[in-house]
């Protein structure tokens, strides 16, 4: 067939189709920038009125003194925090991951739906729910009284699901031609896994153990009812122990007529704030570093 008898069946935009495109993606475009702007406007302000009120009567002793009824500082409640967020780290990782890995491995079996659904639904139940059940069971029924234990492993049972549904979905998601390949030149199940796959499923791995912490972080109402709160520097003993945390001075200090503890209220939540950023840093710096596992080229 000729050029001369190709040109006609070819259909060439006019000038006002053109227009019409542009208009619509011009539309969309306007539309996407409003709506980045009614989530994220909120938030910024929120957070930069947060910063201006701890900046506004901040004090480094904060940092390092123990409070002291309504006043003093968040030293007990910064460590309690991060005593907190590390055993449920610890805890809720190697469960979550493990669980993950079982999930993408050998979740299409009857257990592994079963094990699935469980998790959904445990991931779908409001955070005071498991709280209360939390006091229940371990407070009142094992008598393990406000107590550090008791706070963790509520956060966990809490996290696990996020972990460990990241957890599969990233394994998942790592191309069947990596396994192949491997399998091809006589690599063994197990170093498949550990060399190729999970290293290749890093970067999102990361980020649910980021998401999961940063949730835990946050987290208030669980804490009331299992780690009660106290204004000692917490200890390393898991039962008959309360322990402070950043957001019971949240809550609490917030909503007294002391001029003081409100101002401990706002510096507690900058520093959770503060303390969420350098989570987010620190995710995209782990993912970055992990990233050239999860293409071999």
């Amino acid at each position: 067939m000729t050029q001369a008898a190709i040109d006609p069946l070819i259909t060439k935009p006019t000038s006002r189709t053109s227009s019409k495109r542009r208009a619509k993606d011009g539309a969309a475009w306007m539309l996407s920038s409003l709506s980045l702007v009614v989530i994220v406007g909120p938030a910024v302000w929120i957070i930069g009125n947060v910063f201006e009120r701890v900046l506004r009567a901040w004090h480094w002793s904060v940092l390092t003194e123990v409070g002291s009824g309504l006043a003093g500082g968040l030293a007990n409640e910064i460590l309690g925090t991060l005593v907190v967020v590390a055993g449920v780290g610890i805890l809720a990782g190697t469960i979550g991951i493990l669980g993950g890995l079982y999930l993408a491995e050998y979740g299409d079996s009857h257990l592994g739906t079963v094990l699935r659904t469980s998790s959904e639904v445990l991931a779908g139940i409001p955070s005071i729910v498991l709280g209360y059940v939390g006091y229940v069971a371990l407070v009142v029924y094992f008598h393990w009284g406000y107590s550090l234990g008791a706070g963790i492993l509520v956060l966990t049972v809490m996290v696990i699901p996020y972990i460990a549904k990241t957890t599969e979905v990233s394994l998942r998601q790592v191309p069947t031609a990596y396994r192949e390949g491997a399998e091809a030149l006589g690599m063994k199940n197990s170093l498949v896994l550990r060399m190729i796959v999970i290293k290749t499923a890093l970067p999102g791995i990361t980020t649910g153990m980021i998401i999961s912490t940063a949730i835990a972080l946050g987290e208030t109402a669980p804490l009331l009812y299992t780690a009660g709160y106290s204004q000692s520097l917490p200890t390393l003993s898991l039962t008959h122990h309360p322990v402070g945390y950043l957001t019971y001075a949240i809550w609490t200090f917030y909503n007294q007529p002391s001029a003081t503890a409100q101002q401990l209220s706002f510096d507690a939540a900058g520093i959770l704030i503060f303390a969420v950023i350098i989570l987010i840093i620190l995710s995209r710096i782990i993912v970055s570093l992990t990233q050239r596992h999860s293409e071999f080229t």
